[in-house]
């Protein structure tokens, strides 16, 4: 019999496979890669944040609530930077700059606030946030991850061409009406939420790698964009199912074996060139 455990983090898989698959070739189409990278410290810092009123208002499910709160608000903030003038790179760095240094601060206050309160098992959640093991999460996580991952597919089902638009001829889709900076903010919000629910699964070390990576090799195997979606969706599949099989047989965290898999892919087709 199949334990619990493992069917829970098969589910999480393909609900992130199916996240990841979408978005990765607009992350890359669009050159959002270095948002994801400022994903990093913005879920970081709303994990400390989440820890800190977990413990003082005794309740883990904040932890996710707020990183999800945490990393909308700031990339708005860091769309918002674009639509005032600022490149694209500017606007992360000058926001990933502040965020960093509050993240420092929520960790002085963390430490401050443990050493003040019983015991609550925050250790768990931070190795699922730093390494992504899949097998830690719970039911509970996996509601949250199923429901807001329905939401976020649903809104990419609809806008889907609209991004597509937005990311190869933005300058055509302004000139028949479309609100570009609408979209840009749209999909902004849409990579923070993904990268906010998918966190426990990927992990915050890996999360910039397993984004990036599918919809890059994607591209470079085909320009046709149904072939790359397809690519892009069947990749991610593949390779995060195949890393949790191979993480229970050998106790490594699945998004390491993930990234390593994906990386040799990658490498593999550049040396083919």
């Amino acid at each position: 019999m199949i334990p619990e455990f493992i069917i829970r983090a098969l589910l999480a898989s393909i609900m992130v496979s199916v996240l990841l698959g979408l978005l990765s070739p607009l992350i890359n189409a669009k050159g959002l890669a270095f948002l994801t990278h400022a994903l990093f410290h913005a879920l970081l810092l709303g994990a400390v944040l989440g820890m800190i009123l977990a413990l003082i208002f005794n309740s883990y499910a904040l932890v996710t609530l707020v990183a999800l709160a945490v990393t909308t608000a700031i990339v708005l903030t860091i769309a918002q930077l674009e639509k005032l003038g600022f490149t694209p790179d500017s606007a992360v760095g000058i926001v990933a700059s502040f965020v960093a240094g509050l993240t420092v601060l929520g960790f002085g206050i963390l430490y401050k606030v443990m050493a003040s309160r019983p015991y609550f098992p925050l250790s768990e959640n931070i190795v699922s946030y730093l390494t992504g093991d899949i097998f830690l999460i719970t039911l509970q996580d996996l509601t949250v991850l199923v429901l807001g991952g329905a939401l976020i597919f649903f809104v990419l089902l609809v806008l889907y061409r609209d991004f597509l638009y937005l990311s190869f001829d933005p300058e055509g889709m302004e000139s028949h009406g479309g609100n570009v900076r609408a979209y840009l903010m749209i999909l902004y919000v849409i990579v923070g939420a993904m990268g906010a629910l998918i966190v426990q699964t990927v992990g915050l070390i890996t999360l910039q790698v397993i984004a990036v990576l599918p919809g890059a090799i994607a591209l470079m195997v085909s320009s046709d964009l149904r072939k790359v979606l397809a690519v892009s969706l069947l990749l991610t599949l593949a390779v995060q199912l195949s890393s949790v099989v191979l993480a229970y047989f050998t106790a490594i965290p699945p998004s390491g074996i993930a990234t390593i898999i994906l990386g040799a892919i990658y490498g593999a087709i550049l040396f083919r060139r």
